[in-house]
């Protein structure tokens, strides 16, 4: 076990040695120990003592503190990379308008890519109806895909990628049961349970990758294809990209497993939310999967660090497509 979820109100955190304790209503019930753990996810009201915070700083064990109904992320994060000229480069190569372009066109390249991989796959399993959608919805993000290239700017690439999105999404809605609501990527809230469990494993998602950006010694704030934004982690949500068809992979099975289904889920005015048993479910599903979403996000981390190497253009000449 690598993540630790803690989702029950009212419990107590304390460091008890080399473990993790729990407490309820000042009774112990349970421990884990802090050597297996790289990062522990916390929901609700849970109190902690300074001691267990700084023990989990001394392990680099990264802590998400995901806060009110809409889960937003707040951060502990360990100390960083010791080499800080990778900081530099990245702070020099991120003013490169050609380099930015570079990276911007391989992390949609293979977001584009993955995407018609996954639709591929629906088609080959969905009714005949659905099928003939998403083979046309394929057939559109392929000549997107060739166009990508032939983007002279990042406003451009991200003109066409918004298109490609909105392909990729109706083709989703085409195949998906109609119980779901699901008509389109929508979020701050996401109104139906689809977008909700994508939104909160995109959520996840980015802090781990955050987590992994501030111990590989670069700043998860300084992106190439997003720009600079007060408050994002723009880099995070560079290497988001060529993942997210991923997670979206991730999250339709969860409804056509009938892991999840749509009594899990409630609608109000803030939008539609995974209840407590939702998430008691959800939690350990995305875990097993995270497993694999975190080693492409660290080999995307790895292709970065090799094209920001000042003394060589490694990268450029790889045989094999970047951030795959």
């Amino acid at each position: 076990m690598t993540s630790l979820y803690v989702d029950r109100r009212g419990v107590e955190l304390r460091l008890d040695g080399e473990a993790l304790a729990f407490y309820e209503n000042s009774e112990r019930i349970g421990t884990v120990p802090l050597a297996p753990l790289e990062r522990i996810f916390l929901r609700g009201d849970i109190v902690l003592h300074s001691s267990l915070l700084g023990k989990l700083g001394e392990k680099n064990i990264g802590l998400v503190v995901l806060s009110g109904r809409k889960a937003s992320a707040s951060m502990m994060l360990a100390r960083p990379h010791n080499d800080a000229s990778r900081r530099v480069d990245q702070y020099r190569l991120s003013l490169d308008p050609a380099f930015c372009l570079r990276i911007a066109q391989s992390l949609v390249a293979a977001k584009l890519a993955e995407s018609e991989k996954f639709l591929l796959t629906l088609a080959e399993s969905g009714r005949r109806a659905s099928r003939l959608e998403l083979e046309k919805c394929c057939g559109q993000l392929g000549r997107f895909a060739a166009q990508i290239t032939h983007q002279h700017s990042l406003a451009a690439l991200r003109g066409l990628e918004g298109r490609a999105a909105a392909t990729y999404f109706s083709g989703l809605a085409a195949h998906l049961p109609a119980s779901l609501r699901f008509t389109g990527r929508n979020r701050r809230p996401p109104r139906d349970p689809l977008n909700a469990v994508l939104s909160l494993s995109y959520t996840l998602l980015h802090a781990d990758i955050v987590i992994t950006l501030h111990g590989s010694g670069l700043d998860p704030f300084i992106g190439f294809y997003h720009g600079l934004d007060f408050g994002r982690e723009s880099l995070a949500s560079d290497l988001m990209e060529p993942l997210r068809p991923s997670v979206d992979r991730f999250a339709v099975s969860l409804f056509t497993s009938n892991q999840l289904r749509v009594e899990n889920f409630s609608t109000t005015p803030d939008g539609c939310l995974l209840g407590k048993a939702g998430r008691t479910r959800f939690y350990p599903l995305y875990e097993e999967a995270a497993e694999h979403f975190r080693k492409r996000a660290a080999h995307g981390v790895s292709d970065l660090l090799t094209l920001l190497k000042p003394d060589g253009e490694e990268g450029e000449n790889r045989s094999t497509p970047l951030f795959m």
